[in-house]
């Protein structure tokens, strides 16, 4: 298929690194890496990287999790090369999702292989994956599922939860029993704190891996780890769960874990950047762990600008797709696109839920209609409003 001759970023042309294999019996290696000859089109990196997670593929249908996935400190689960994450299925999905309209204006071919595999990545995770309550997390080289009712420890995992909704992909009706399952089991509002999973790590065998070097209750090991809970924020955004998404926002935000004196020293560190962990077990429970380097920051901001307040850029458009707790009238935001500026008015309780959504742009009314709402970018340096009227159930059905 002939493409345009502008392909932007995913044109660039970027070289490879090169370095030894590594043999059989080695985990890792320590070298310099060279800079290769050839160059491929960041596109090309993309596709033969998911080109090559989708060959390996365990005997459940799921992606093999090798030393640790996202959790590196889960890095004797799949050491053997057969134990899978169901996580990493999720992430897949996703990822898929958004490269195969790309790959179709490319590789017909390779986008139909793309398309197939995520049909069958799909089947595997609800016909294996689903444990009755939760996804399960993965499963260990000799196929001992990991995150399942039957676990002795690190029985339910959040992100295998949130990335079920995140992916777009997981049957409704589980997802949503997923994330009840989360908040049930994995978050604690009178201690202030959101668990990776529960119980931690201790003394399971087989080995997850370092991650049990950690007491339980700190880090990864079943304490808070931020970064993943903000997942759980999104998630319960995606499902139009507003008043979830927004608790949850509000019990990360570290400034609400330093309020009082009494507060402040029982976290222990600085209320006002994001701590990457916090302590989940006696006599430290409630502690946060490290801050200032984590990329849960960003995160959080993603969690409060797109998934709360649902601001986003989709190419030539600016969407807005609100969800909002139920006591909130509304909201105003101010944005700069490249050297555009945009005020937002977004208002919460002007209709009634049988009436129709308005939506101005520079007061001209817009089509509404359709989610998210697409208003398109018009970056010529000015200033322009947007005003937004949300449809909202009256105060008896709420």
């Amino acid at each position: 298929m002939q493409r345009s001759a502008d392909d932007g970023i995913l044109a660039q042309m970027i070289p490879f690194l090169e370095g030894q294999s590594l043999s059989d019996a080695e985990q890792d290696a320590f070298f310099q890496p060279q800079v290769s000859e050839e160059s491929v089109s960041l596109y090309e990196h993309c596709a033969r990287a998911l080109d090559q997670t989708i060959a390996l593929t365990g005997r459940h249908g799921l992606p093999l999790m090798g030393s640790g996935d996202w959790n590196d400190g889960m890095d004797q689960v799949g050491r053997a090369g057969k134990g899978e994450s169901v996580w990493l299925g999720w992430l897949l999905l996703r990822t898929l999702t958004l490269f195969v309209p790309l790959a179709q204006s490319r590789q017909e071919g390779r986008a139909e292989q793309w398309l197939a595999h995520a049909e069958r990545l799909e089947a595997a995770l609800e016909r294996h994956a689903w444990d009755g309550a939760w996804y399960r997390r993965a499963t260990f080289d000799d196929g001992t599922w990991l995150g399942s009712q039957e676990s002795p420890e690190c029985q339910i995992d959040a992100i295998a939860q949130s990335w079920a909704v995140l992916s777009g992909s997981a049957d409704p009706t589980h997802a949503g029993r997923a994330m009840d399952s989360l908040e049930q089991y994995l978050i604690d509002y009178d201690e202030g704190l959101s668990r990776l999973f529960t119980p931690p790590f201790d003394k399971l065998t087989p080995n997850p891996g370092y991650i049990r070097g950690y007491p339980p209750g700190l880090r990864e090991n079943g304490g808070q780890y931020t970064h993943a809970a903000t997942w759980a924020v999104l998630a319960f955004a995606q499902l139009g769960d507003a008043n979830r998404a927004y608790a949850l926002f509000n019990l990360l935000n570290p400034i609400n874990h330093a309020l009082d004196a009494a507060a402040v020293e029982h976290y222990k560190v600085e209320p006002y950047v994001m701590a990457a962990d916090i302590y989940s077990v006696a006599p430290h429970c409630g502690r946060g762990g490290w801050t200032w380097y984590t990329g849960a920051a960003g995160w959080m901001y993603q969690a409060g600008i797109e998934g709360i307040l649902g601001i986003r850029r989709e190419g030539a458009c600016l969407c807005i797709t609100p969800t909002l707790p139920a006591h909130w009238p509304g909201f105003s935001a101010e944005i700069t696109i490249e050297n555009t500026h945009y005020t937002i008015v977004v208002k919460a309780e002007g209709l009634l839920a049988q009436q129709d959504e308005h939506i101005l742009l520079d007061s001209v009314p817009l089509p509404a209609g359709g989610t998210p709402l697409r208003i398109p970018l018009t970056l010529d340096g000015g200033q322009h409003r947007v005003e937004l009227t949300l449809a909202t159930p009256t105060s008896s059905e709420r």
